[in-house]
């Protein structure tokens, strides 16, 4: 049973966690036809797009209320009437995610109120799904604010209708990349069933040429899956962060749901495999039984390299329990952990400390170690510390690919064990 440190410091230095409304803003671009709209200043609006952008190398849908000081004091309706109505005009989205911030949550606006006033003077609107979402930045981080969008999404716009003997919905977090939804889908597919991914990723930011432009986003799950949700006979929720949103359906609709908090690893894929085939009624396919046999034998040629070695990790809740639990099932030892948000993954992790903390917390933590995992922004950290650095979670900046990387199912935990492998290989290359 793992402690929780919290370091009572007054700022975060070089900061870990990514904020919330970039969270929900990443949830909300899984969804096609959509225009997610942060309600704030320009600026925050513009940070998360640059981040976005640098990570995935995508053009990213993205619109702001443009508050400014004196709208700030007296109140921001009428920037969010405004935004609302050039962005149905200009870019004619199926959707808009509205998102607070922390200058908006701060002021304390009433948004539902706001809404429903909006909606009055523009019956226009009536059809129109705008799902809103509270993300102040002051407080959680990308992980709560993901989860908050889906959320949202879940009460608002699935709708009752006959149940789909095949159909299940599939809850995904934000530590699986759009190559993983994609991995996902084709494994419950293979079973002869048909998922709803939620937000759905792998069709929007994948990394792909679209036929024309669009100003809002070219893929993700639709409105019409979006309201059958309701018709599916069970749900599948990826991630510990998914549990509320599974929950919410199971009230409203009674589909009853179970949660998998990760899909890397022997044991996460055979869970869910199972889980696939009782549901379905279908054996286990030929194909996966034979990755399955592969990863075995990755497991074998990696675990030499693995045994022993020091471990330390800084990543969101969700991503860090899948990745500690598989290298300590390679034998690797977890000098440091540290993570942006509380979660109850956290305490049930094989490591003494998990810290809450920033990216200075996990330099002095991680001194010593002979690996470090984290995000992009610890490669300052590896060359001042002269340990190698695996990047994971996000944002992933200087690396290519980071719409089709993979790392869940038999062959994206194959293909991590290989990566990983790798770089111990070569620090014992250069250490001879």
């Amino acid at each position: 049973m793992a402690t929780i440190a919290t370091p009572k410091k007054s700022v975060a230095v070089n900061p870990l966690k990514q904020s919330q409304p970039l969270g929900a803003t990443l949830a909300f671009l899984g969804l096609k036809g959509m225009m997610p709209l942060l309600h704030g200043s320009q600026g925050c609006t513009a940070f998360a797009k640059v981040t976005l952008v640098r990570h995935f190398r995508e053009a990213i849908p993205l619109a702001t209320t443009a508050m400014t000081e004196v709208t700030t004091i007296l109140g921001g309706e009428e920037n969010v009437e405004q935004a609302i109505l050039t962005l149905v005009e200009k870019a004619q989205p199926l959707m808009i995610g509205l998102c607070t911030t922390g200058l908006t949550e701060t002021r304390g606006d009433d948004m539902e109120g706001i809404l429903r006033t909006i909606r009055k003077r523009h019956p226009q609107l009536y059809d129109l799904p705008i799902v809103f979402v509270s993300a102040p930045d002051f407080q959680g981080a990308l992980q709560d604010g993901f989860a908050a969008a889906v959320e949202s999404m879940m009460r608002e716009l699935p709708q009752v209708g006959e149940t789909r003997s095949h159909q299940v919905t599939l809850l995904v977090s934000s530590a699986f990349s759009p190559g993983d939804v994609q991995a996902v889908k084709e494994i419950i597919a293979a079973f002869g069933l048909t998922a709803i991914a939620v937000p759905d990723l792998s069709t929007s930011l994948d990394g792909h040429l679209g036929d024309s432009y669009s100003a809002v986003t070219g893929g993700g799950t639709t409105l019409p899956e979006l309201r059958a949700i309701g018709s599916s006979i069970y749900t599948l929720a990826l991630g510990e962060s998914m549990r509320e949103s599974a929950t919410i359906l199971e009230k409203q609709f009674g589909i009853p749901f179970e949660v998998f908090p990760h899909l890397t690893g022997l044991a996460a894929v055979d869970e869910f495999l199972q889980a696939l085939s009782d549901l379905s009624g279908v054996d286990v396919p030929a194909k996966y039984c034979h990755q399955r046999r592969q990863l075995q034998d990755a497991m074998l040629d990696t675990h030499f390299y693995f045994g022993h070695k020091r471990v330390s990790l800084a990543l969101e809740p969700d991503l860090l329990s899948a990745t500690v639990w598989l290298l300590k099932g390679m034998g690797a030892e977890i000098q440091a952990a540290v993570t942006t948000t509380r979660s109850p993954l956290l305490e049930k992790l094989p490591v003494e400390t998990v810290t809450i903390g920033d990216l200075e917390d996990f330099e002095q933590l991680a001194a010593g170690s002979d690996l470090l995992i984290t995000n992009s922004h610890g490669a300052g950290i590896s060359h001042r510390l002269q340990i190698p650095l695996y990047r994971q979670g996000f944002p992933i900046y200087d690396r290519l690919g980071n719409g089709q990387r993979c790392t869940v199912g038999y062959q994206g935990t194959t293909q991590l064990l290989f990566d990983i492998g790798n770089l111990f290989l070569e620090q014992e290359e250069s250490s001879d």
